[in-house]
């Protein structure tokens, strides 16, 4: 008769790691973490965007041999934010900790932040800006600034009273994200701010001071358009999440499109003194072009466009645009019409035609 498997039981803490090309750290990572958690029952789940350098390739061959660690390899999705909540969603451990895999946060303190939930703290993040925290030594004076912004913002508009919202390093009660989970972006990176500005009840908070870490090896995947996306989701929590992060990071596009569609107009026209029919059509050319670039950057970064589909992308950017433009016409002649108002019509022309121009481009352009 064969023996029944052993049942092992589940881990008290969960640690999810997002990663994308991080092949070098994940086994220093899963080392360190072995050398500082002795007495705690964890695990470690790796959350792979598919990387083309192989990362989930290595955690498997870790997972292989150490049963604490996990693989969950995304493929087709992006984004940091929506790795750390399938993550999340996948532990059955009580508590859980979202940490990055470059090894520019400190493991040190993990211990410390599961005492803290122990204690009875549903949060607990690792904090750059309290007494002993750092920052100085991981991050460029271009994030240094938007960090700082960003949290000056949160804690203005949001009503955030932690020093460190903009923090990726953080321990939480699993049952604290379940509850909020329909709610959350799956977009961005700037998932603890998303969290808390959900949360349906107040957090009973904990903040542990560490030193942010210069990076081991690989690439930071984030960069100065972070900023940028995070002011989407911020404004996006003080409607309430009525308007979503992206569309209103596309309607922000939108509007610098509208300052180069007049620069360029003013420029061809006065300088090169083209009609004004021709230095209008190049200016909206130009308009629609930097609009495709910076949303294939910063909107559609997750599904970002590179190569030959950058080029097929463009086109079918084109395409949509004239349908908006076309859009737009129509229904603002068909109310001014109906003597709504000058400023009524074009204002409502305009809304239909970003409205189409977001759903349409979103399904044809930078489909999933």
């Amino acid at each position: 008769m064969n023996a029944s498997p052993q049942i092992s039981a589940a881990p008290d803490l969960s640690i999810v790691v997002p990663t994308y090309n991080e092949s070098a750290n994940v086994a220093e990572l899963v080392r360190r973490l072995d050398a500082e958690l002795g007495g705690i029952r964890w695990e470690v789940i790796f959350v792979d965007d598919n990387s083309p350098d192989g990362t989930y390739r290595v955690v498997k061959d870790l997972s292989a041999r150490d049963g604490r660690v996990r693989c969950i390899r995304r493929v087709g999705r992006r984004g940091l934010a929506g790795a750390c909540i399938e993550g999340i969603l996948s532990s059955s451990a009580p508590t859980v900790a979202v940490m990055d895999a470059d090894l520019q946060h400190d493991e040190s303190i993990l211990p410390a932040m599961y005492k803290a939930i122990q204690d009875g703290a549903d949060l607990v993040v690792g904090s750059r800006y309290v007494d002993g925290g750092s920052s100085t030594g991981g991050l460029s004076s271009v994030r240094q600034w938007g960090s700082t912004l960003a949290t000056t913002l949160a804690r203005k508009f949001l009503r955030i009273e932690l020093s460190d919202p903009m923090s990726g390093f953080f321990m939480i009660r699993r049952e604290k994200v379940e509850e909020t989970a329909d709610d959350l972006s799956r977009q961005g990176f700037k998932i603890l701010l998303d969290i808390v500005a959900s949360s349906r009840s107040k957090l009973k908070t904990a903040e542990i001071p560490f030193t942010f870490r210069e990076r081991l090896a690989g690439e930071s995947k984030l960069d100065s358009l972070v900023t940028a996306e995070y002011l989407g989701l911020l404004f996006s929590k003080i409607t309430g999440g009525v308007l979503p992060t992206r569309f209103l990071m596309y309607l922000g596009v939108g509007a610098s499109g509208v300052v180069v569609n007049l620069a360029v107009l003013t420029l061809v026209f006065n300088l090169l003194k083209l009609e004004f029919s021709w230095a209008q059509l190049i200016a909206t050319f130009a308009a629609m072009t930097w609009n495709f670039v910076l949303n294939n950057q910063l909107t559609y970064r997750d599904r970002r466009l590179r190569g030959v589909s950058f080029l097929v992308g463009l086109a079918s950017f084109y395409l949509v645009c004239s349908l908006g433009t076309l859009a737009n016409v129509g229904v603002a002649s068909w109310l001014f019409q109906m003597d709504t108002g000058l400023w009524f019509a074009g204002l409502a022309g305009a809304i239909i035609s970003a409205v189409f121009n977001y759903a349409a481009s979103a399904a044809l352009t930078w489909r999933k």
